[in-house]
C-alpha cells in the first residue's frame, strides 16, 4: 500500500496552485532522472519519490488545455474583465474549461511507477473517485464513451450532463493537474465557454441535482476516503504546506 500526502490548500489563486504542482513534481523529477541514470544506490531513502493529492477552490478562471481551441472561449478579454475572470493556457490535456467559487478541484502529484503505468488506466481511476463519491449522494453517474469526466444520464440524448471535468500532464510517469468536482458551483459561467469542447451536452452540480446547498467539507472527506481506497493507498493529512510559497 502506498502512501499519498494529502493538503487542502482552501482558496487558492490558479497560478499560484499549478506553480505549487510544478515544484512538488520536478522533485519527484529530480529524484527520478537520478534513478534513470542508474544511480538509485545514491538516493537516501528519504529521497524517494512522493505522492501528493491536493483539494482547493480558485476564484474564478478559464483554463485551456494545450490541445484545446481558443475560439471556445466565446468572450473577449473586456468580457472577462467585466466577469472578474481570469484566464490561463495550460499544459494538461483537454480543452477548456470553468473553475469557481463553490466546485472542489483535485490535483494528484502521483508518481505512476507505484501505481501501474497506464495512464488511461489512471484517468479511468479518477473517474471511479469521482463516480464513487456521488454515490454517496444517490447520484448515478458514469462514464461517456469517447470523453473524459463523469457525466450523469451519459447515453441518453439529449439528457447528458458533465458533473466533473478532468485534464492531467504526465512527465516520466509523475502526473499533475487532475479534476474539477461542480458541488456548489455557479453554473452561469459555463456560458461563456463551450466546455471541453463538446457543444451538444450540458454542465451540471451535485447542488442543481438535488436541490438544495452542499456541505463541501462533507463532499471533500468523501473524495479522499474514495481516492484512498480506488488508488489502494494510504491517506495522510500533511498541514505542513511549503515555507514561503505564496499562494495568494
Amino acid at each position: 500500500m502506498q502512501t499519498i500526502l494529502f493538503q487542502d490548500l482552501g482558496v487558492v489563486a490558479y497560478n499560484a496552485a499549478w506553480d505549487y504542482q510544478d515544484v512538488l513534481m520536478q522533485a519527484n523529477l529530480r529524484i527520478k532522472a537520478q534513478l534513470y541514470n542508474n544511480d538509485a544506490a545514491n538516493i537516501p531513502s528519504e529521497d524517494q519519490t512522493e505522492n501528493h493529492l491536493l483539494f482547493c477552490e480558485h476564484p474564478h478562471v478559464y483554463t485551456l488545455g494545450k490541445s484545446g481551441h481558443m475560439e471556445n472561449l466565446l468572450v473577449n478579454d473586456a468580457r472577462l474583465k467585466e466577469l472578474n475572470v481570469s484566464f490561463f493556457k495550460t499544459n494538461r490535456g483537454g480543452d477548456i474549461t470553468y473553475h469557481g467559487p463553490g466546485q472542489i478541484v483535485g490535483y494528484p502529484i502521483l508518481d505512476l511507477e507505484y501505481f501501474g503505468t497506464d495512464l488511461g488506466k489512471y484517468m479511468r481511476n479518477l473517474e471511479e473517485v469521482i463516480i464513487r463519491t456521488l454515490a454517496h449522494y444517490n447520484i448515478v453517474a458514469g462514464r461517456l464513451q469517447g470523453a473524459t469526466g463523469v457525466w450523469l444520464d451519459a447515453e441518453i440524448k439529449g439528457k447528458a450532463r458533465k458533473i466533473c471535468a478532468m485534464g492531467v500532464r504526465c512527465s516520466r510517469w509523475v502526473t499533475m493537474h487532475g479534476f474539477a468536482l461542480n458541488v456548489n458551483t455557479d453554473l452561469k459561467y459555463f456560458d461563456y465557454i463551450v466546455p471541453c469542447g463538446i457543444t451538444d451536452k450540458s454542465v451540471t452540480s451535485i447542488q442543481k441535482e438535488l436541490g438544495r446547498e452542499i456541505n463541501e467539507q462533507e463532499v471533500k472527506d468523501i473524495l479522499w476516503h474514495e481516492f484512498g481506497k480506488v488508488f489502494d493507498a494510504e491517506i495522510i493529512a500533511n498541514a505542513e504546506i511549503a515555507q514561503h510559497f505564496n499562494f495568494y
